[in-house]
C-alpha cells in the first residue's frame, strides 16, 4: 500500500470509529454524551438526530461504491465536528475538548481529500443544452 491509500484507511477508520460510537452514545443516551450537550446549551433532543445522522455517517463512508452518499457523510461529519469546536470555544469549555474536535475536523478533510478514484463523485458535465455557447445570442443581446 502507498502513503496515500494508508493514510486514507488510517483516517477513515478512526473517522468511522467516532462516527460509529458517538452516534451509538449519542442514540442511548449515554450520560456523558447528554452532559456534554447540556454543557454546551443544546437541547437533549440534539442527541438522537445526531445520534442517528451520525451512524448513517460512519456507515456510509465505510460501505464501498455509494460516492454521492459518501460526500454528503464527510459534509455532514465536518459540519457536526467543526460545529462542535465552535460550541466547545463559545462555550467556553478545556483546551482539550476544544483541540480534539479541532483535530477531528482536519482528519476528516484528510480522509476525504485522501479517498481514492473509486470512492469519489466525479466531475459534474454540464449538458451542452445548459452551457454557455458564445457563437450563439444571449436574451437581450442583438
Amino acid at each position: 500500500m502507498n502513503l496515500k491509500t494508508t493514510t486514507y484507511w488510517a483516517t477513515t477508520a478512526v473517522l468511522a470509529f467516532v462516527m460509529l460510537s458517538g452516534g451509538a452514545a449519542d442514540l442511548v443516551r449515554l450520560p456523558a454524551a447528554a452532559q456534554g450537550v447540556y454543557d454546551l446549551g443544546y437541547p437533549p433532543m440534539f442527541l438522537t438526530i445526531l445520534g442517528f445522522w451520525k451512524v448513517l455517517g460512519g456507515v456510509t463512508v465505510l460501505a464501498p461504491r455509494l460516492p454521492r452518499l459518501k460526500e454528503w457523510a464527510y459534509a455532514g461529519a465536518f459540519f457536526d465536528l467543526s460545529g462542535a469546536t465552535v460550541s466547545h470555544l463559545v462555550a467556553g469549555s478545556s483546551t482539550t475538548q476544544v483541540a480534539t474536535t479541532a483535530a477531528l475536523s482536519v482528519l476528516t478533510l484528510v480522509s476525504w481529500a485522501t479517498r481514492p478514484s473509486g470512492r469519489m463523485l466525479g466531475a459534474l458535465t454540464v449538458p451542452a443544452v445548459l452551457r454557455r455557447d458564445e457563437a450563439r445570442p444571449q436574451v437581450g443581446e442583438a
